[in-house]
């Protein structure tokens, strides 16, 4: 990455970043990219994506909806209601 693309992604977030900065940013950068370039050039072809890279097999329980406080024990705790639910300050005009 040059410094005149940092001085481009610096305007986009409006910050004003020193020139030492910059360099240190553009050099990391360049650094990264050097590496997913090296990357890219792995074949994949054929090889399936993983979703973890342990070999974990996940069980998972069934989703069953319960009911474990009613309605009116929650609201027993509000300081205030309104038709079942909690009654706040407005907030927006």
């Amino acid at each position: 990455m040059d410094l005149q693309t940092v001085l481009e992604y610096e305007a986009m977030v409006k910050l004003d970043l020193p020139e030492s900065e910059r360099i240190w940013i553009a050099e990391k950068a360049s650094m990264l990219e050097d590496s997913f370039s090296e990357l890219s050039k792995v074949d994949t072809e054929g090889i399936e994506p993983l979703i973890s890279v342990l070999d974990l097999n996940y069980t998972l329980r069934e989703d069953i909806p319960i009911k474990s406080i009613s309605r009116e024990e929650i609201l027993s705790n509000s300081p205030e209601q309104c038709d079942g639910y909690f009654q706040v300050p407005k907030t927006i005009e």
